[in-house]
């Protein structure tokens, strides 16, 4: 299924962005290069997830499971450009096919364990998808009485296959009919989806193309090294984990490890194990992993390099990072419509400057002179409202984007495609970055969580980076409460180490101690055992709103 316009596939050949190798061929090569290294990894716990003993397969091993897969897809009636639904934890049979479905020719169009029958049947209408794989019991959930809902209301879903029977699909026999099946690397790799939180999923289709050019960037800037033991710690659904580690994994014939749920003593004893060399964490993890009782045990010697996403990393943790392991880490912000940029190491080496910026790829005069894939990047930031450029220190805007990884449009939405883009090609990202020094820009906030008291625009992630620094706090979301004379003030939702009791005195205190502006202090504190996060990991701050406006309604 190529999606891209001809002159978009023409554009990115010519300049050198796009090449003619699919992900079928890397796997292919580290098959014939490398057969008896083992290649994937299940999680510890797969047997509580799904009831069967965790396995590791060698690459050879992993290629007979996914061209037998693929053989058996093709007897069943998938066709050339057919859609797949997936919802599978983690483990070594949901890595497997994203290979198969593609070396069928379909398309994989994975979802979170936790979507029920609302997602799935918006998906299955959207897609006409021809299959839905998925598990017959999860977490006390039947995903498969819900699979049989989605086929009984959506004719195109032919079959529904558990996973014992992919299983099995994978032990079939191989009559070399694959070979007759043509996949271009701009054909979709994957159909993703946004998270959904606040309204319906968008699909995000990205190619092979686009995710090789994604991972390109991983490797020159992370640094990721071809061959490496990499892991993920979320869901192998969207962009932080098959855009991070997963296409990472596939081209350059390492090691991938699995891990479902996140479980923080699981996930240290997997990279101590099996050595990993890279991975990308949420900041929370990072601060929970560090205020361990038993951080001092944990050798992670291994581990070169660690990005952090869906937030800024704080300065305490990456210096901890370097301090306890020699841990690089990079500053990584990214999106399912194939936006990313990464702050690493060998473009800015000043570690406090690191956290809060990232170079303006692309920029007109900037004496940012990247080489490789970066070079093929464009960002500007432009006003929300009147869409003028802006230019000057300091000053927010919205970020727009331009590259070979963003996606062509939604998927079958041209209505919102025609939004996202400008007339040059440029994505609108919907995110809000500040015009920093050096010709960098920094992650403000996302548009929708600025907190705006009296005047003053609060970026909740700030605050949210300070409070987390707090010794006494564990995981922490800062959200815009209303306020009759300014409009908005801060709360901050804390969830405290066990064993500790937070106070908001005390937050303040050390928030003035920091030197912050005294209109971003949070003014109520709200202690809670979890911050509500969606099935990706993000915090769902609608949820938090909704929250605290129902606590001040009641009093």
């Amino acid at each position: 299924m190529i999606l891209a316009s001809q002159e978009m596939i023409r554009k990115w050949t010519e300049a050198g962005a796009w090449g003619n190798k699919t992900f079928i061929d890397y796997f292919k090569e580290h098959v014939r290069k490398q057969p008896d290294k083992v290649c994937l990894v299940d999680p510890l716990n797969k047997e509580a997830l799904v009831g069967l003993k965790p396995e590791r397969l060698t690459y050879r091993e992993l290629d007979r499971a996914v061209d037998a897969a693929a053989e058996a897809l093709i007897a069943k009636g998938i066709r050339k450009d057919d859609i797949i639904m997936v919802q599978l934890p983690n483990t070594w049979e949901l890595a497997m096919l994203y290979l198969a479905i593609a070396r069928a020719g379909a398309l994989i169009s994975p979802m979170p364990m936790q979507w029920r029958f609302l997602e799935l049947d918006f998906i299955a209408g959207m897609t006409d998808a021809a299959a839905l794989i998925t598990v017959e019991e999860f977490g006390g959930f039947r995903h498969g009485e819900m699979a049989r809902k989605i086929q009984a209301k959506h004719p195109s879903v032919k079959h529904i296959l558990t996973l014992p029977e992919i299983r099995e699909m994978t032990k079939g026999e191989l009559t070399g009919k694959l070979d007759q099946i043509r996949i271009d690397p701009n054909d979709a790799f994957t159909l993703c989806w946004s998270s959904g939180t606040e309204a319906e999923p968008k699909g995000c289709p990205l190619s092979h193309n686009n995710w090789l050019f994604q991972s390109s960037l991983c490797f020159e800037s992370a640094p990721i090294l071809p061959g490496d033991n990499l892991i993920t710690a979320g869901p192998l659904v969207n962009m932080a984990s098959i855009g991070t580690v997963f296409v990472e994994w596939l081209k350059g014939g390492g090691k991938l490890v699995l891990h479902h749920p996140f479980d923080g003593p699981t996930f240290i004893l997997q990279m101590i194990m099996e050595e990993i060399h890279y991975t990308l964490l949420v900041p929370a993890v990072v601060n929970a992993l560090l205020k361990h009782p038993k951080v001092d045990q944990f050798d992670l010697s291994k581990v070169r390099a660690i990005t952090i996403g869906a937030a800024p990393p704080s300065l305490w943790s990456v210096q901890e990072l370097k301090r306890r392991w020699g841990i690089e880490f990079g500053n990584i912000w990214g999106q399912n419509e194939g936006t990313g940029n990464i702050a690493g190491p060998f473009h800015i080496p000043d570690m406090e400057m690191r956290i809060d910026h990232f170079p303006q790829l692309g920029k007109r005069g900037s004496h940012w002179k990247p080489e490789g894939f970066l070079r093929f990047i464009d960002m500007k930031i432009v006003d929300p409202l009147t869409k003028a450029e802006v230019t000057e220190e300091g000053k927010v805007g919205e970020l727009l984007y331009r590259g070979p990884n963003v996606i062509p449009g939604y998927f079958k939405r041209p209505d919102l495609t025609a939004k996202a883009f400008d007339q040059d090609g440029f994505f609108n990202t919907g995110d809000l970055f500040q015009v920093k020094d050096n010709d960098c820009v920094g992650f403000f906030d996302r548009s929708k969580d600025i907190i705006i008291r009296g005047g003053f625009n609060v970026s909740a992630q700030e605050v949210e980076n300070m409070v987390l620094g707090y010794p006494k706090v564990l995981d922490a979301a800062a959200v815009a409460m209303p306020d009759e004379i300014l409009g908005e003030r801060t709360c901050i939702y804390v969830v405290p180490r066990p064993g500790e009791k937070v106070e908001l005195p005390e937050i303040i205190a050390f928030m003035k101690e920091k030197g912050i502006a005294v209109y971003k202090i949070p003014e109520r504190l709200e202690v809670v055992e979890a911050i509500p996060r969606n099935p990706v990991g993000k915090i769902l701050k609608k949820a938090l709103r909704e929250d605290i406006r129902k606590k001040m309604s009641a009093a």
